[in-house]
């Protein structure tokens, strides 16, 4: 989150003040609105920008029972349940965005990037306890220099791959192995012009998703062999997509390439979505201020499609949010039903 975006916003609207970043004036594309049907606890680090990115893991046995994962980027990593309760807390330090997957066998790993050094990069990893909503360390690897900042896991069978997100736009993607000891050995590199942060990976297609936070959207082959050059899904325009782009999430429908992506335009306090299938643009929606509060300045956001129980049959849709007044960052939950109805998805 980049509080200056806002500030320059503010004083723009004051009498005699003009736009020192630019001259165009904020128009944002039609946008529909949905309201949150619950709310994480608050993270325990107030007056600062500290909530960042959730992560979900779907209970399949009981979905209701399912859990979210969330980090505090000052402290560590939280474990709620889908009413908005605190289950579990473990101090990591400066941990900025978290991606999960079950592995089987080998139980369900949590990645975080890990910041605390911001000039050597690193993965934290974890492995999930679904029974008793606990993170227990496994160890940190290294993933190159700079600062970590996004993340995002990539399984194909039993190997399970990261893309690290650093700073100024690089992205390394490393095969993690997950013995005693986790290790992790560099894939290979890829690069953005500028901070980026938010990632995702479709794994029915291949696709890797990162967020540069003043140009744009952009998808890579995230295949180990596949070509290391960005295409350009959607560019920042003040209209559809504001800066900063930060958090990106992939809503998959069916098993070919159905289904949608979901971009945080931070700078106007919305979220444009798009077809997966050819990268065309479908509409934006914003959380509004029902009986748990709106949204604003969202860093990190998560969706998944399917069965949460009662008050998420379709699917569940997660963001941070950078005011929460009066009370410190927190995340919001909305149904996956509501965005599709408001916007008409099929």
């Amino acid at each position: 989150m980049r509080i200056f975006g806002a500030t320059l916003v503010l004083l723009a609207l004051l009498p005699g003040c003009t736009r020192t970043r630019s001259h165009v004036p904020i128009v944002s594309a039609p946008t529909v609105t949905v309201t949150a049907r619950a709310e994480t606890a608050a993270v325990a680090t107030r007056n600062a920008d500290a909530a960042d990115d959730p992560a979900i893991w779907r209970n399949p046995d009981d979905p209701a029972a399912s859990l979210i994962v969330g980090t505090d980027k000052r402290a560590g990593l939280y474990v709620y349940d889908l009413a908005g309760r605190q289950r579990s807390f473990v101090n990591a330090g400066r941990v900025n965005n978290v991606d999960l997957r079950d592995m089987g066998a080998a139980g369900i790993i949590v990645a975080a990037s890990d910041r605390n050094d911001p000039l050597a990069a690193k993965l934290a990893l974890f492995r999930l306890d679904p029974a008793t909503a606990t993170l227990a360390p496994l160890g940190t690897v290294p993933v190159g220099a700079g600062e970590a900042y996004g993340v995002c896991l990539y399984r194909q069978g039993d190997a399970l791959h990261a893309f690290n997100v650093i700073k100024d736009g690089t992205i390394r993607q490393v095969a993690l192995a997950l013995g005693a000891t986790p290790s992790a050995q560099m894939v290979r590199t890829m690069k953005l012009a500028t901070q980026s942060e938010g990632c995702v990976v479709d794994e029915r297609t291949h696709r890797l998703y990162v967020a540069e936070e003043d140009a744009g959207l952009w998808r890579f082959d995230a295949r180990a062999g596949g070509s290391t050059a960005p295409v350009q899904v959607a560019a920042v325009d003040a209209h559809r997509l504001h800066m900063d782009v930060e958090g990106v999430a992939l809503a998959a429908i069916g098993t070919g390439n159905g289904g949608y992506l979901l971009v945080s335009s931070q700078g106007d306090n919305a979220y444009a979505v798009y077809r997966l299938s050819d990268d065309g643009y479908v509409g934006r929606f914003r959380i509004a201020a029902g009986r748990l509060g709106s949204t604003e300045e969202t860093d990190g956001i998560e969706v998944m499609t399917g069965d949460f129980g009662a008050a998420f049959p379709g699917g569940l849709f997660i963001a941070q949010d950078g005011h929460n007044q009066p009370r410190a960052q927190n995340f919001k939950l909305v149904a996956w039903a509501d965005i599709a109805a408001a916007l008409r998805l099929e």
